[in-house]
């Protein structure tokens, strides 16, 4: 079968028993990489349901756990998968994208002055008036309070105190950051493949 014919076929499927008010966008799928890992802790690595019937049919994953509730296309019925694995590893960077997203995961998401989690910028650890260059190693996460008092100045001159050195992350580090962050719906089939501290049962 062609490849466009299974992504067709995956397309048709509609939702369950037709029921328009059950929605399936409640049911993504957890992506595991082929050494059955999340791809992604945050934001956690989730595909919808969709996406997923679709890689299934072009045989790209496969499908470690299901929800119990299923989708349908004129020649089959199908449970909906809430756990796939790559079948072809997908190596990460080594070091991940100079990003927002990825300063504020590094920091915690808290100003790297005061703790804040609110109104968050970033600063400049050394002004650019200074010399300071827009790198992992001079950005910090600052909350608008904070960033103000400092102005442009360092740090020292401000009379303030990071409380850790900006530095460049490597992708492990982020993703061990991410743990801290599960996000506010965990799908029980989810658990045995995300390392939070979940303690095990003897």
């Amino acid at each position: 079968m062609l490849k466009s014919e299974l992504i067709e076929r995956a397309a048709r499927f509609r939702g369950v028993d037709g029921d328009p008010t059950r929605r399936l966008e409640s049911c993504p799928s957890l992506v595991l990489n082929a050494d059955y890992t999340p791809l992604s802790y945050y934001p956690l690595s989730l595909w919808p349901w969709q996406t997923a019937i679709k890689a299934i049919f072009l045989d790209r994953v496969v499908v470690i756990e299901s929800y119990e509730r299923e989708v349908h296309s004129p020649n089959l019925d199908m449970k909906i998968p809430s756990v796939i694995a790559l079948k072809q590893y997908v190596k990460p960077s080594e070091f991940p994208a100079f990003t927002r997203f990825n300063v504020f995961l590094r920091d915690r998401f808290s100003c790297q002055f005061c703790g804040s989690m609110s109104n968050l910028t970033f600063d400049h650890v050394v002004p650019r008036r200074l010399g300071g260059r827009t790198t992992w190693e001079n950005i910090a996460t600052a909350c608008a309070p904070c960033n103000m008092k400092k102005g442009g100045r360092t740090p020292q001159q401000a009379g303030m105190q990071l409380y850790t050195k900006p530095i460049r992350p490597t992708h492990w580090q982020l993703q061990q950051y991410g743990k801290q962050f599960p996000p506010n719906y965990l799908h029980e089939t989810w658990r045995d493949w995300l390392y939070w501290d979940i303690e095990l049962e003897a």
